[in-house]
Parts: structure tokens; C-alpha cells; sequence
């Protein structure tokens, strides 16, 4: 009989309290668990956006090459043989840049000027250009390799850089 006046004071104690209280409990033989202690929540990164690599990229370009300034810069002023002396030597730069960060491998590795069968039916990897039917044909006259990016190796962006800054303001001290 104890049992079942014990689930009636149970069962109104739930229903008019929301809650069993310390009596009933201890009538029942179970003990009250401690609220663990709330855990320290750990320091939240800052979540990186698809347009932080792409900045980083750019910014090792500008860093190696100095491409930004020169992409920045009017050349309308200079003759043609200064600018094809400049964009010599940073397309040395650039090409290493790359080279150091990203393995590139070509779409379609063939001749071009010859004929090429699409890889696949996949439309990101090739673009038919031309006379190009309703119907897409299996192959053509390949006028560009492509490229794909085998590899890409950025390093880790430094903790608390914003990604934003290609490259920081210089200011020389005299």
C-alpha cells in the first residue's frame, strides 16, 4: 500500500509542481544529481570565408611579384618595350608563386589544334566554342588544355591577420 500512495503523491507532485520534492525523493531512494559546473565555452575562431583564400593567394602574388601594384598602376604612359621589360619579370615571379602553392594539371592533356574527345559529360570540364549544335558533340578541334588544380597548399592564415589586407600600407622612417 505504501508503493501506491507513494506513486499518488508522485503523480500530483508532477502534475501541480512540475517537480518531486525533497521528501518524496528521499522516500523514493534517489538522490539529486549536481548540475555540473557549465563548461568554459573554448574561444571561437573566426570562421574563415571562401573569399579568404583568394585574398590569401592574391596576397602572396603581391608579396612575390608585386602584382597588385602593378595590375593597380596606369601604364597607359610608358612604350611598349618598358612594359614588356616589367611584366617579363613578374611573369617569373608569378609563375614561381604558383608553382609554389597550386600543382595545375591540364584539363585535356593533348595537342592543341588537334582533335580531342570531351573527358566526360561533365559541362565544368570543357566549353565547346564555335558552331557548337543543340547537342554538344563527343569531341573537337581542342583550342585550349584547360586547367585543374591538382593541389592547392596554401599556408595556414596567421592568427589575427585580417585576410582583407593584401598587402600593408609602408610608411619609411627617415
Amino acid at each position: 500500500m505504501n508503493r501506491f500512495v507513494l506513486a499518488f503523491r508522485c503523480f500530483f507532485a508532477l502534475l501541480f509542481q512540475g517537480a518531486l520534492s525533497p521528501e518524496i525523493l528521499k522516500d523514493l531512494g534517489v538522490n539529486r544529481r549536481e548540475t555540473p559546473p557549465p563548461v568554459a565555452a573554448a574561444p571561437q575562431q573566426k570562421l574563415l570565408k571562401p573569399a579568404d583564400g583568394a585574398l590569401q593567394f592574391l596576397a602572396i602574388l603581391q608579396r612575390d611579384s608585386r602584382l597588385v601594384d602593378f595590375l593597380m598602376e596606369d601604364i597607359s604612359q610608358y612604350a611598349d618595350d618598358q612594359i614588356g621589360a616589367a611584366v617579363r619579370e613578374l611573369h617569373d615571379q608569378c609563375r614561381d608563386s604558383v608553382a609554389r602553392y597550386v600543382t595545375l594539371q591540364p584539363v585535356i592533356d593533348g595537342v592543341e589544334g588537334t582533335f580531342a574527345k570531351a573527358p566526360t559529360g561533365d559541362a565544368s570540364l570543357v566549353k565547346f566554342v564555335g558552331n557548337v549544335p543543340a547537342k554538344p558533340p563527343s569531341g573537337g578541334s581542342l583550342r585550349h588544355k584547360g586547367w585543374r588544380a591538382a593541389k592547392v597548399d596554401l599556408p595556414p592564415l596567421p592568427a589575427g591577420q585580417d585576410p582583407n589586407i593584401i598587402a600593408p600600407a609602408e610608411i619609411e622612417i627617415e
